[in-house]
């Protein structure tokens, strides 16, 4: 498996995701959001019964559906406030 980080960044000039880790995408939206709304937009354990960094981490790691939901609204909130 290669590692992302070593990669050129302009190798994906169009991909909002490039360069941005999960962790900095969980305390973007927790700090958008707050852990109660995040978990009333993207519906999963994590966000909704005692959420934590640590634990929404280990379980997006294993989960791509879930993992899916969180990049797709980071860009769209990203976009919206017109940061991408």
């Amino acid at each position: 498996m290669e590692d992302s980080n070593n990669q050129d960044p302009k190798a994906q000039p169009n991909n909002p995701l490039h360069g941005v880790r999960l962790i900095d995408m969980i305390e973007y939206l927790v700090n958008k959001y707050g852990w109660e709304r995040l978990g009333d937009r993207i519906t999963i354990r994590c966000f909704t019964h005692e959420p934590s960094i640590n634990s929404s981490l280990k379980f997006l790691r294993k989960t791509e559906w879930a993992r899916k939901k969180v990049e797709d609204l980071y860009v769209r909130t990203v976009e919206r406030e017109g940061r991408g």
